[in-house]
This record gives C-alpha cells, sequence and structure tokens, in this order.
C-alpha cells in the first residue's frame, strides 16, 4: 500500500522546499511525478527547478515534452506519463490513481488556513482508508522533523 507523508511547510515557500525533496528521490533512483492545480502552477516550478541553487534537476513539464525522458515531471493532470513511483502534490491536489505509486508526499502551506484544513481532511479520508501515515514539519532550519501523531 502507498505511503503518505505530510510535509508541513512552515519556513520555506514549495518553490524552496522541493528541491531538496525531489533531489533525495533521484538519490534513491526513483522517478517523481509533481502534480499542482493549474499549468501556470506547473511552469512557474519548471522555471523555479531551473534556478534553484541546490544543483542541477533534471525534470520537465507539458512545454518541454518528452515525459518518459524526464525523471521528474510538472503536470496539472491525473497522468504519470513518466512512469513515476513517488507522487508530489501540492495545491490541495487530490490524486485519482494514489495507489499505483509507491509513496506519495502530500506538501501544504502551513501559513493558509485553507490549506491546513484541506491537508486535515486528506489526513483524515488517507486514515479511514487504511493508509501509512507520517507527519514532517519544517524546522526553523528550514530541515524536517517527524512528528508523532
Amino acid at each position: 500500500m502507498t505511503q503518505i507523508a505530510f510535509y508541513h511547510l512552515t519556513k520555506s515557500s514549495l518553490e524552496q522546499a522541493l528541491p531538496l525533496l525531489l533531489s533525495k528521490t533521484l538519490e534513491a533512483g526513483k522517478r517523481a511525478v509533481v502534480m499542482v492545480d493549474t499549468a501556470k502552477r506547473a511552469e512557474s516550478l519548471n522555471n523555479a527547478l531551473w534556478t534553484q541553487s541546490s544543483g542541477w534537476l533534471p525534470h520537465g513539464s507539458a512545454k518541454d515534452g518528452a515525459a518518459e525522458r524526464h525523471p521528474i515531471w510538472l503536470t496539472e493532470t491525473q497522468e504519470n506519463l513518466n512512469e513515476a513511483t513517488f507522487v508530489f502534490l501540492a495545491d490541495g491536489i487530490e490524486c485519482e490513481n494514489l495507489g499505483s505509486y509507491e509513496r506519495c508526499f502530500e506538501l501544504f502551506d502551513g501559513v493558509s488556513p485553507e490549506a491546513m484544513q484541506t491537508a486535515r481532511t486528506h489526513w483524515k479520508t488517507y486514515k479511514d482508508q487504511g493508509y501509512e501515515l507520517t507527519y514532517w514539519q519544517q524546522t526553523d532550519s528550514g530541515g524536517w522533523q517527524k512528528k508523532d501523531t
């Protein structure tokens, strides 16, 4: 069954936090799909990943095409065009085919009351469905600390 980890962003934006998580994904030899709410948001993340300073991350989006060639795929659709085993969900997106992934990373903005409520709703839904859940909160230095639930 898919392992689901909630990542509570308290110190960084998605654009700042995502590169480290994606780097670790690639280090583990995995492919990732990042699902967001709009094509504009996917392109914004695409641009952010090109300019981030923690090293180059091979990635693409609809603008680039050839999804199968990209170990990281940014999209506003539910399609897993790069055959990823890890899915990253942002902007309150729900994944229609969650069970087809090994791991799910749900990232949410800890400053937004709406994002917090959506994350709570998703947590309850996943828990009721029997998924294994973990909760990670950003530390003051921007790292991650696993919290008891």
